[in-house]
């Protein structure tokens, strides 16, 4: 009787009162603001965006056709996709993950097909199509919308939540939702900061390899389907697709190292060497193995022509070069020298790296509000009560294939419930 009485109070209270504001007109704040006036249909919901733009990450996304999430229903395996974030996601995926996002558009029209490489893409693979959905759901449920309306701080007060939008004028709300998105640097976060809540620095995450010395820029547009990336000297190992660019390398390769090396790559300033193993084979002596093998086969054909681990063309005579092998050579000529070379070039090519480039226009970083702060069951500030956090500006980060719009959705949904 009591938990009734109650739910007919708050009931009560939401229908006659309860104003919500979302600050951040991005993928969280959007869903956030959706997802709230879906749960609290009488709430007066407010979205605030800084910008004239809505939605402008979303925009850009997969190269414009949007990346909308990740065609992995396992939980466990999902969460591996977070360097950080990851532990607190797995709890939170039960609770809506891949699975829900994809019946979430079905539902409202929105076809949605998974790739070969289990990204997930709307079938028009054009972003304006998830935009739409998102701006006629939020017309329909009534959600408000207001763009440049910037927040310059946020205090809480005996009557709810004051936000500031500049010196003097402030809106009162019930309950906030941040989606303010990841800050590059730290002074943006300081207006969080100021409410007590602990704040991991930010440094780029995601990001693509420099390479402005090394002469493998001349291949670029070559790609090898499955190569082993290693920081010298680190521990920190991946593996994947790996595309030469004309200033360096990218693929999925270089970004996960990038993503899981954020912080100890900002630390050595982007200037380091990259190990590459182009066989992807980690036992040197089963690659001595497929070279001595074709050498038996191959025994009096040039090594120019008979390429192994089916190499690109041009990349396989880059290395016999850098190898300092004759290309005309045989193969049964190379000898165990040669043979040494081969198998130290294939599994273990070096490059200088100096510096870094932002993959695509997809800007993520890897820092924010720190979960420390933050309640990880409902996502409210443990400093600000009915305050909550969703999206990139917690420290939450993950590798590419439409996991950090997956983050979005996953924690705009927890938040938009108000800690119920």
């Amino acid at each position: 009787m009591k938990n009734e009485i109650e739910q007919r109070i708050l009931h009560l209270y939401e229908k006659n009162d309860m104003k919500v504001g979302v600050i951040g007109g991005g993928a969280a704040g959007f869903f956030a603001a959706i997802c709230v006036k879906t749960n609290y249909p009488d709430a007066e919901v407010i979205l605030l965006e800084q910008s004239k733009k809505w939605l402008s990450k979303v925009k850009v996304s997969g190269g414009g056709r949007c990346n909308v999430t990740n065609d992995t229903t396992s939980i466990s395996e999902l969460s591996k996709a977070y360097p950080r974030g990851g532990k607190q996601l797995k709890k939170l995926f039960p609770h809506f993950n891949t699975v829900h996002i994809r019946e979430w558009f079905s539902v409202r029209g929105v076809s949605l097909y998974a790739q070969t490489d289990k990204r997930v893409f709307p079938t028009t693979d054009d972003s304006q199509t998830i935009i739409d959905c998102f701006l006629k759901e939020a017309n329909t449920l009534g959600v408000q919308m207001k763009s440049q309306a910037s927040v310059k701080k946020i205090a809480p007060s005996a009557s709810g939540i004051q936000l500031y939008f500049d010196e003097v004028n402030a809106v009162t709300f019930d309950k906030v939702i941040v989606a303010t998105g990841g800050s590059p640097k730290l002074s943006g976060l300081n207006w969080l900061s100021a409410l007590g809540h602990q704040i991991e620095t930010p440094v780029p995450s995601l990001f693509t390899f420099n390479m402005p010395q090394e002469k493998v820029k001349t291949l670029m547009g070559v790609a090898v389907n499955n190569a082993t990336t290693r920081i010298q000297g680190e521990k920190l190992s991946a593996n994947g697709p790996l595309l030469i660019t004309h200033w360096g390398m990218s693929g999925p390769a270089i970004l996960v190292l990038s993503s899981f090396g954020a912080r100890m790559l900002a630390k050595k300033q982007y200037q380091f060497n990259l190990q590459v193993n182009w066989t992807n084979e980690q036992n040197q002596e089963l690659v001595r193995a497929v070279i001595n093998k074709t050498i038996e086969n191959n025994g009096q054909k040039q090594i120019q022509n008979v390429r192994i681990y089916d190499l690109p063309s041009r990349l396989w005579i880059f290395l016999l070069e850098k190898a300092s092998l004759t290309l005309t050579q045989k193969w049964d000529e190379i000898g165990k020298k040669g043979t040494h070379k081969l198998v130290e070039i294939l599994t273990n090519d070096v490059y200088e790296v100096k510096g870094k480039t932002t993959f695509k226009e997809e800007f993520v970083t890897c820092g924010g509000v720190s979960f420390k702060s933050v309640n990880s069951k409902t996502l409210e500030s443990k400093h600000v009560p009915n305050l909550f956090f969703a999206g990139e500006v917690l420290d939450i980060d993950a590798i590419t294939g439409g996991y950090n719009f997956q983050a979005a959705w996953t924690t705009a949904f927890i938040a938009a419930k108000l800690g119920q």
